[in-house]
């Protein structure tokens, strides 16, 4: 094996488990973003200045938002996202970009029943969830397939 081959290998190694492992903590930073974000938007949230307090005093908290709450709802999202994000990847560094649209539909229909209750934020959570995960995976996933291509290329095999 060539240094080459050796490194493209490894690259696509690394790229699926920064796509599978690395995805889960990803999504949680996006929904607390856009938490914290819906809190400073919120009336009467400090920046808004709410009636009756000072510039800067926070208001009394008035319970979860609803992408908090949907994860109770949402049961199993972190192991449901790391099985997704492995058959993204997968898919797309084998070749088979198609591997997306069923994750997408079984998603869909797993979650279904869940998705029409009445917790505030659950579809919410459920779509930002997805695309943040999916997308994350697909970006890894040409990453791998590059270094499959790579290596191919390395091996004298073609591309």
């Amino acid at each position: 094996m060539t240094t080459a081959q050796a490194l493209y290998g490894g690259g696509v190694l690394l790229a699926g488990l920064l796509a599978i492992f690395l995805g889960g903590p990803l999504t949680l930073w996006v929904f607390r973003h856009v938490e914290q974000r819906a809190r400073r938007e919120q009336p009467g949230s400090p920046s808004q200045g709410a009636p009756g307090q000072g510039a800067g005093q926070r208001p009394p908290r008035q319970g979860v938002l609803g992408l908090t709450a949907a994860a109770v709802v949402l049961r199993g999202g972190s192991v449901i996202g790391q099985l997704e994000r492995t058959a993204v990847y997968v898919g797309i560094v084998v070749g088979w970009p198609e591997a997306i649209a069923g994750v997408i539909a079984l998603k869909g229909l797993g979650r279904f029943a869940d998705l029409r209750g009445d917790t505030d934020g659950a579809a919410e959570r459920f779509m930002i969830g997805s695309f943040t995960s999916l997308l994350w995976a697909a970006l890894l996933g040409g990453l791998g397939r590059a270094c499959v291509t790579g290596f191919a290329a390395a091996s004298g095999l073609g591309g």
